[in-house]
């Protein structure tokens, strides 16, 4: 078991450390020179190109929200993406299927989570959204957040990792704030 473990977690960083260079059609070095290129990426969030971001209308529950959503930047593995999104007035469901964390920036939403937590995240605040949770969002105006988005390890790869801590002597990880 321990050896299926280990042998998961090095399957991770082969994955993690693959360049994309070959799956992207351009040489290795091309995608070498691409990523030393972008080694940060900074912009004015407010200079950041929206585009229409529909809601799915099965989700929609009151009003007519209208979505709208840009890139800011994209992990070389595709594992994290960074978004600035906003929303007019609406209710709706939501799925997160990635974990994400959002900042807003400007206006308000009022966030019901699966278990009937209600919460309003205004501007300046921080949510966490675990993946693959549904959460009810009421914006009565409008809302601008920043969203910080990563992709779930696979569970072998997660056991690995604690593994891994157990046999270093490390506490497990917890949350930094409830």
């Amino acid at each position: 078991m321990a050896l299926k473990m280990l042998f998961a977690e090095l399957m991770a960083v082969a994955v993690r450390v693959t360049p994309l260079a070959p799956r992207l059609g351009i040489s290795k070095q091309e995608g070498k020179q691409a990523a030393r290129r972008h080694a940060m990426i900074a912009s004015p969030a407010m200079d950041l190109p929206m585009l229409p971001a529909p809601i799915n209308p099965d989700w929609i529950v009151a009003g007519a929200p209208v979505a709208r959503l840009a890139e800011h930047s994209r992990s070389h593995d595709d594992a994290a993406v960074t978004a600035m999104w906003d929303c007019t007035a609406g209710e709706f469901n939501w799925y997160f299927g990635w974990d994400e964390t959002v900042v807003i920036l400007e206006g308000e939403v009022h966030v019901t989570a699966e278990d009937g937590t209600e919460t309003v995240l205004r501007a300046g605040d921080i949510g966490f959204f675990n993946g693959g949770t549904w959460a009810n969002w009421r914006i009565e105006t409008y809302v601008r957040k920043i969203a910080f988005c990563r992709k779930k390890f696979p569970e072998p790869v997660v056991l690995a990792y604690r593994l891994r801590d157990l046999l270093r002597g490390e506490a497990p990880k917890a949350a930094l704030a409830a």
